[in-house]
């Protein structure tokens, strides 16, 4: 399974979000200089956060984004899914129904075993995406590079401000 780049720039900003706390504001346009990324392209991202629940839209000159919920309740999955969709990432188009093999002995009555095992690894992938909070990445960060949150909080408010 690939995912685009969107996930990646979704998952930096959301923990560049957390960094900030829940008062703080962000606009876009920051956010996305931060990582040197084209600001129209991430605020597509941000707005699929906003429509998730995960980020918020604030108005005015001090406005931005920021977290909607606590790091606490951001799971890894909420992000992948609010950005790539809910959809499984396999799908079964059932060929073994087609050419020589299709015949009419019933074997096709029984779920494809390709799909079952397709799908078990994908639950697999999904289940460890939500176990892991937007929390608990931050705590990672900040355990391996200490300076790190009150770089990126002085980068995005103090000098954005």
């Amino acid at each position: 399974m690939k995912m685009g780049e969107r996930v990646e720039w979704a998952l930096h900003c959301c923990l560049n979000l957390a960094f900030l706390g829940p008062d703080d504001a962000v606009p876009a346009a920051r956010l996305a200089a931060f990582h040197e990324l084209p600001t129209a392209y991430l605020t597509k991202q941000l707005q699929a956060l906003v429509r998730a629940g995960i980020a918020a839209s604030v108005p005015g000159p001090r406005g931005g984004f920021r977290l909607a919920r606590s790091p606490e309740q951001i799971t890894l999955l909420d992000v992948v899914v609010a950005i790539e969709g809910p959809e499984y990432a396999f799908r079964c188009e059932e060929i073994r129904q087609r050419g020589p093999a299709s015949g009419s002995s019933g074997r096709t009555q029984v779920a494809c075993t390709i799909d079952v095992a397709m799908r078990k690894a994908e639950l697999a992938w999904r289940q460890a995406l939500a176990a892991q909070t937007l929390a608990e990445i931050a705590a990672t960060v900040e355990h391996r590079y200490p300076n790190m949150p009150v770089r990126a909080r002085d980068w995005l408010v103090v000098t954005g401000s």
